[in-house]
């Protein structure tokens, strides 16, 4: 009887150890997720944790975001971050530093899609966020580097975020004087564009 009843605890734990798993998401981003030229408090990345807290949605938000990264070095360093945190969801924010420094659109599709591979492989749920370049790129290498996001979402079956900053980008008074980071005060928004699309994936 005690064999049966220790057993039984035994299996019940197991049980309940392998539904605690999973339950990690990781934002896989550069400057704009890292919280560049504000306090990492205030970022968008911390508010989501606050705003699954307050909803009681039992998940931990790491943030492996990297100011300055392209999708070449999310692509080299994201193995070792799936083995480390094996998060049940990923979300990509990588490829405005390829198009800001005129980088190969090519080679950046090329990453990004390897990247979700990864992740998928491993896995994880893909939320991949959707980044536009300032308007002085010109209108045609801009379009071009708009397109890879939805292309790639369509291709692997991912939800995307079609714009990170939409509603902030174009509001002088949310951006930073570089006009490229967003201010602390825009932060909210920029959680509510990613929560809008991430909340399904939960």
């Amino acid at each position: 009887m005690r064999i049966s009843i220790f057993l039984l605890l035994l299996s019940f734990c197991a049980t309940s150890a392998a539904g605690g798993q999973g339950r990690t998401i990781m934002v896989f981003g550069d400057s704009l997720s890292a919280g560049y030229g504000i306090d990492r408090a205030s970022g968008w990345v911390k508010l989501l944790q606050h705003k699954l807290d307050a909803e009681e949605q039992p998940y931990k938000v790491i943030n492996a975001s990297i100011s300055g990264d392209t999708t070449r070095g999310g692509l080299e360093r994201l193995p070792k971050a799936l083995q480390q945190w094996s998060p049940a969801i990923v979300l990509i924010e990588l490829g405005g530093n390829d198009g800001l420094r005129g980088l190969s659109l090519e080679s950046m599709t090329g990453n990004l899609d390897k990247m979700i591979q990864l992740s998928k492989k491993a896995g994880a749920r893909v939320l991949l966020l959707g980044i536009k370049l300032p308007a002085n790129y010109g209108p045609a290498y801009g379009e071009r580097f708009y397109r890879i996001y939805p292309s790639l979402a369509q291709k692997h079956h991912i939800p995307l975020v079609p714009f990170l900053l939409e509603s902030v980008a174009d509001r002088k008074t949310l951006m930073q004087a570089d006009g490229i980071h967003p201010l602390a005060s825009a932060q909210p928004i920029v959680m509510e564009n990613v929560y809008r699309y991430l909340q399904p994936l939960l």
